[in-house]
């Protein structure tokens, strides 16, 4: 089993990261195997609505996002982690997903996500954490994706990566997070073995709130 990060922050040693190390210790010991994206300082281009990965499967910007999603088809879990700007997640990591969701609108791209256990972590100095949860949780549910949970919100404290140790009831969430997202994997592979299918998806139906006739279309 293989559990993806994507560190949000600009910092690729920072708190965001600190709290990733804690589950990763979790997952190591038990045999999962990690890999880390990180966004860091450079640009990411926001979605211009271009639907060119419509077309072609992929997003027109070459930044990252289209090697991510080739990368979510073999992993079995998600960890998305982000530092918290003004009460909500960074920009960068919106960016980022919004064109990875987007442009894996494909069934066969679909398939990278879904079924498949996704968290949300937040990291910050005081306040904000939970609203930033709320904003990453939103990709999971539209995407068809087991959210997993903690003993508390999936948050830690700290500045800086010194920090977040001193948070230990943080760094306690994030380990049972670790063990929670173990445990929903392992229930999925043994129903995958036992023959449980997953459910079957309807998509034919797109309702738009406002409608023209077709001569104005």
């Amino acid at each position: 089993m293989k559990v993806l990060f994507v560190n949000g922050s600009a910092h690729p040693h920072g708190t965001t990261m600190r709290a990733f190390e804690e589950m990763i210790g979790v997952f190591e010991a038990e045999g999962v195997e990690t890999g880390v994206i990180q966004l860091g300082g450079k640009p990411i281009a926001d979605c211009l609505q271009c639907n060119r990965c419509a077309e072609t499967g992929k997003c027109v910007f070459d930044d990252g996002v289209n090697e991510f999603v080739e990368k979510a088809a073999q992993a079995d879990g998600f960890v998305f982690g982000t530092p918290v700007y003004f009460a909500h997640p960074s920009g960068r990591i919106f960016s980022f997903l919004d064109r990875a969701f987007y442009s894996g609108c494909r069934d066969e791209v679909y398939e990278a996500f879904q079924f498949k256990p996704a968290a949300a972590v937040a990291v910050a100095r005081r306040g904000g954490t939970t609203a930033a949860l709320d904003g990453l949780n939103k990709y999971f549910g539209i995407a068809q994706m087991p959210v997993a949970g903690s003993t508390y919100w999936n948050n830690v404290h700290g500045l800086t990566a010194d920090d977040a140790p001193k948070d230990e009831e943080g760094m306690q969430t994030m380990r049972n997070l670790a063990r929670n997202m173990i445990w929903m994997m392992r229930c999925f592979e043994a129903g995958k073995k036992s023959g449980v299918p997953y459910p079957e998806t309807e998509s034919t139906c797109v309702t738009n709130f406002i409608r023209r006739d077709d001569n104005r279309r």
